[in-house]
């Protein structure tokens, strides 16, 4: 009925290209118009000017040689005073918009090892708004923004960065099992002095080494009755005399000497 009585409706956000025998002849804002068909008036197609959105993934390589896959959003429109150039210049505009942004791309990553490449992801975005810009400009586009949404290292490079970062937090926690190890055995030392101390204070003409030997041997001693009354142990000859309890007696106080000189 409305190409009957030449009468044709154009909605909002959206704009109209006419023709008259082929030739581009207006461009029709949103609302009513009378197009008469009967003098080869007709609408050649319509354009719109929302704001759109495309995703471009881009496969490059960092500094430091690395491969990342680089993903960029892209909102774009259509501009209203060059409607015409918008609807004419361009066949395929993603695929335009998408040649741009490889190319900014890969210009600008391999300038960056991958730890910049994360810090500096805004300047990146700036690029490629700017040069994008630019170009578009040209078929009646604007760029509206430009974002750097998401930089993927390759799969192998992500294992490999998972297992650095397990055998790190391997080492860390075997460190500070050490360092609790060391902790234990440096208060089981402080311990044993305190006691020794406290009582040789106690018996008079009984000085800290004299308290030590003794607690040596005694230790000493109940190790070699928890070896003879296991049933799993084989026997066997240990020299056990004064001059070797001595000595074993002197080797344990040393060792605890130099464990307390390195606090």
């Amino acid at each position: 009925m409305g190409q009957a009585l030449c009468c044709v409706k154009v909605e909002e956000s959206t704009v109209a290209i006419t023709e008259t025998y082929g030739k581009f002849k207006d461009v029709l804002k949103p609302g009513c118009h009378c197009l008469p068909w009967c003098f080869g008036r007709q609408i050649a197609g319509k354009l719109s000017l929302r704001v759109q959105q495309q995703h471009v993934r881009c496969e490059t390589k960092t500094k430091d040689n690395l491969f990342v896959n680089v993903v960029a959003s892209i909102q774009y429109r259509a501009s209203a005073e060059r409607a015409s150039d918008a609807f004419y210049e361009l066949s395929n505009t993603r695929t335009q918009i998408q040649s741009y942004v490889f190319d900014v791309i890969r210009a600008s990553v391999p300038k960056l090892e991958l730890d910049s490449l994360f810090e500096q992801k805004n300047e990146i975005a700036r690029a490629v708004e700017e040069e994008l810009g630019k170009a578009m400009s040209n078929y009646g586009f604007e760029i509206v923004q430009t974002l750097i949404v998401d930089i993927e290292p390759d799969e192998h490079l992500k294992r490999a960065m998972n297992m650095k970062r397990a055998a790190e937090e391997d080492a860390e926690a075997k460190y500070l099992s050490g360092v609790g190890i060391a902790r234990q055995c440096r208060a089981i030392v402080d311990g044993l002095r305190d006691s020794v101390q406290a009582f040789s204070d106690k018996v008079p003409g009984t000085t800290s080494r004299d308290v030590m030997d003794m607690v040596l041997v005694t230790q000493y001693i109940d190790t070699m009755k928890e070896i003879g009354a296991s049933s799993k142990s084989n026997s066997g000859f240990i020299p056990h005399g004064p001059d070797t309890l001595r000595d074993i007696a002197s080797q344990i106080r040393n060792g605890l000497l130099q464990a307390n000189s390195t606090e």
